[in-house]
């Protein structure tokens, strides 16, 4: 039995064995290919994976469906990262890639993620095309099975040769920078570390291997995800700590005493560094969702920013037009100038290494020096509510008020962005808005101290909780992250 194929913010996904199913597998593939197939009549297409359970399995089954309707396909031998993939369909010049991944999401998701020729995410134009081409189609059969093989390719040495023009390895070899790096079992294996490694650079690379459960904890880049690193970080005192989830597009830090650092403050301190670095005096980008120490440090430089919804498909825009040094997202997301229009987290941590070596100083140090440059601090905290349907429903329909006041304090302004943020007038604010790739609501909040930005999540989080009170529902169950005082 088939069921509606819908994209999120970052591809369609589903738990395994319930909506992701070989059957769903076959009908999106076919929307796909129905989709490429008019607008170029022999396209070529990529079809790749990570490390998930299945994942060679479907990747098959989605080049069997290809084939079928006459579409070349370029076969990933073994796991390959999501910017990998990528960089090869500009380096080919071929029409996009079908990558089987989740990202981040527990092991009992999977994924598929469709990319356009630009290498970047596909645009809501697009999905909403595949996905209206998907509603028409009936349940497809399996097809048909042949001896003929698929073309294979390995993205892994292209991409690897692309980021030793990006960074300056020779700064953390000069600087003899100790680091250790964790793939928590994903695909970034045998590239963040090799990358490293391969120039001289002292890598202790953990989680190397496969597991398909992830440990049981997911293969997101969370603080929590990452205590294993951080006991690592400390036993070897290396400088730095660097993760990539389970496609390798996000990135985690910590610094030299195990301290997670937020991407929202990596991001900022990665912005100043490459203005600072590469001499790109240009704009930066990111989602309506992501810290304000970006703007900050934009208006230091006299540039400005470009804010987006969030999802990174809007970043790769801006990155594409050559509009921005860097763009990147609060959920750990970034790509740079003449790079990818895609997440990389295996740039972004390589990018951070090569900041601690060049300025000879801890993270948690650079971002004091930041703040102090930019004239104050900034904060910002992500918490998740798990809320029944109805109680998300009635929410989105409450946040069409126009505030005039919100939490007992007055509204500087309202955007709409994606989802409502509402801006105060210390600077403040907060945003609500539904996840495109859980099933959660979202609350972002920010403030100049870690204890204003929790205290303004808690106060919202208990306006959502009267929502549902209203509703004769129970408690809300949330859990915050990004908060480090």
């Amino acid at each position: 039995m088939t069921t509606a194929i819908k994209f999120g913010t970052s591809g369609w996904r589903a738990i395994i064995a319930e909506d992701f199913t070989f059957a769903n597998v076959r009908l999106a593939v076919a929307a796909i290919a129905d989709h490429v197939r008019s607008r170029n009549a022999k396209p070529t297409l990529i079809v790749g994976h990570d490390t998930r359970f299945f994942a060679e399995e479907f990747s098959l089954t989605a080049a069997q469906i290809l084939r079928e309707h006459g579409i070349h396909v370029l076969l990933c031998e073994r796991a390959a990262p999501t910017p990998a993939i990528a960089f090869e369909i500009k380096r080919r010049k071929i029409d996009g890639a079908i990558n089987f991944t989740a990202s981040h999401n527990p092991a009992e998701y999977q994924g598929l993620k469709f990319s356009g020729p630009d290498g970047g995410p596909a645009l809501p134009e697009v999905t909403h095309d595949i996905e209206a081409r998907a509603a028409k189609m009936g349940e497809r059969a399996p097809a048909k099975s042949n001896d003929e093989a698929f073309e294979k390719i390995d993205p892994r040495d292209a991409y690897l040769e692309r980021l030793g023009q990006l960074i300056n390895f020779k700064a953390m070899s000069d600087a003899k920078l100790s680091v250790v790096t964790d793939a928590l079992h994903g695909c970034g294996a045998g590239y963040l570390d090799h990358a490293l490694m391969a120039r001289g650079v002292n890598v202790q690379a953990m989680r190397t291997d496969r597991d398909v459960l992830f440990d049981g904890s997911g293969p997101d880049v969370s603080e929590e995800n990452l205590r294993t690193l951080r006991e690592a970080l400390l036993a070897k005192k290396a400088a730095v700590g660097l993760a990539t989830d389970g496609d390798a597009d996000r990135f985690g830090i910590l610094d030299s005493d195990g301290a997670w650092i937020q991407p929202n403050h990596i991001l900022a301190l990665l912005y100043d560094y490459i203005v600072e670095t590469r001499g790109w005096k240009m704009p930066a980008g990111r989602s309506v969702a992501t810290s304000h120490l970006i703007d900050a440090v934009a208006e230091h430089y006299g540039t400005t920013i470009y804010q987006t919804p969030v999802g990174f498909k809007y970043i790769g825009e801006l990155i594409e037009q050559d509009k921005i040094a860097l763009g990147g997202e609060e959920s750990a997301g970034l790509s740079i100038r003449g790079h990818l229009p895609e997440k990389d987290g295996i740039l972004a941590c390589l990018l951070v290494a090569e900041m601690v070596a060049v300025r000879g100083a801890s993270l948690a140090g650079q971002l004091r020096a930041l703040f102090k440059r930019v004239g104050r601090e900034y904060w910002p905290l992500r918490t998740n509510l798990h809320l029944p349907e109805d109680v998300k429903t009635e929410t989105v329909a409450r946040l069409k008020t126009d505030f005039k006041t919100f939490l007992g304090r007055h509204v500087a302004n309202l955007d709409r962005t994606d989802g409502l943020k509402i801006a105060f007038d210390d600077g403040s604010w907060v945003l609500l808005r539904l996840s495109g790739t859980e099933p959660l609501m979202r609350i972002y909040t920010e403030a100049s101290t870690p204890q204003a930005a929790a205290q303004l999540a808690s106060e919202t989080s208990a306006w959502v909780g009267d929502v549902r009170a209203s509703l004769g529902a129970g408690k809300i169950k949330g859990a915050a992250q990004g908060v480090k005082g």
